[in-house]
């Protein structure tokens, strides 16, 4: 036999050599929740090592990340239901605890990159992504509270703004408002293929934020459908989006590798709250190995396509990895 492919996987010098794919914590980004108070640090009981942040609480995990090398953080507020309305006026609000805290993350860590959730679910008292009229919700008079909310990230000094309502034509109206009050530096994460997947829930445990009627349907993505994400890519990219991202990941692995073939701009990847929880939830009960699991399966990721991966387990592959794999 001329061919034994066996010959380069014979050892691990050999195999490192001809690897294709490589994750290294660079291309990480740690989805970490913060609430408002003091001296907080509140495990969320559906996904295991994750935990709800008072600011004070916070910023000292964000230094120890930073010390491992993890640089990329983005950010969700859990919001008290007092503070919530229909309109998601606390959003923009100068009192909004969350804009407070994004100033002061980049004061003490200005080399870190600071990455925020636009959508009005968090502040919203119907709990959905966009604005509430009449039991639907309505795209166009949603755009500019986006806007408006954008606007306010980007003054507190977010670098990269996460659109995440899945809106039509959003990042646009986002692009635009951003440009006209100055924010041309400002980046935007556009989720673009957000799909309507079973596996939000320890988020929404996390933050509270399911709606209180209806379901997400009418505005995130049918799981059944991966054509229609290169129309939300198009549509993203030509408003003026600056990385692409599919949510889910490891159910849509397909798409991320579709969006990967078919852009020029860099492809995020959400590993989202329920697929760690499951993986976890496996290695907790003596199924799966988790060091052997966790890698293997961020690096299932990137190899389908993403430049860079939101997971959970940001921090215990930089605690494991520091060199990458």
């Amino acid at each position: 036999m001329l061919r034994r492919p066996r010959r380069n996987r014979q050892s691990a010098a050999i195999r490192e050599m001809a690897a294709e794919t490589h994750l290294n914590v660079q291309h990480l980004i740690f989805p970490m929740f913060v609430l408002d108070g003091t001296n907080i640090r509140s495990e969320i009981h559906s996904l295991p090592g994750i935990f709800r942040f008072s600011p004070d609480q916070l910023l000292p995990e964000i230094d120890s990340c930073m010390e491992l090398g993890l640089r990329n953080f983005v950010v969700f507020p859990a919001v008290a239901d007092g503070l919530k309305d229909s309109m998601a006026t606390y959003s923009y609000s100068p009192d909004n605890f969350y804009l407070k805290l994004a100033r002061e993350i980049k004061s003490r860590f200005p080399e870190c990159c600071l990455i925020s959730d636009v959508a009005m679910d968090p502040y919203s008292s119907d709990g959905h992504d966009g604005l509430v009229r009449n039991g639907e919700i309505v795209n166009d008079d949603t755009l500019p509270i986006l806007a408006q909310m954008s606007v306010a990230q980007a003054e507190a000094g977010f670098d990269m703004l996460g659109p995440s309502d899945m809106m039509d034509g959003r990042i646009g109206f986002i692009r635009q408002a951003l440009d006209d009050h100055g924010y041309t530096k400002t980046g935007i994460l556009a989720y673009t293929a957000k799909y309507a997947s079973a596996m939000y829930g320890p988020f929404r445990d996390a933050l509270d934020s399911a709606p209180k009627s209806g379901d997400k349907k009418s505005y995130q993505m049918n799981p059944a459908n991966k054509k229609e994400a290169l129309i939300e890519a198009d549509l993203d990219t030509s408003e003026g989006a600056d990385m692409l991202m599919v949510k889910p990941a490891l159910h849509y692995l397909d798409v991320i590798h579709l969006l990967k073939e078919n852009s020029e701009l860099p492809i995020a990847a959400y590993h989202v709250s329920g697929e760690c929880a499951m993986l976890r939830a496996a290695c907790n009960n003596g199924w799966l190995d988790f060091e052997r699991a966790m890698p293997e399966t961020l690096l299932s990721i990137r190899r389908a396509g993403a430049d860079v991966i939101l997971t959970y387990f940001a921090k215990e592959f930089a605690q494991r990895y520091p060199r990458g794999i």
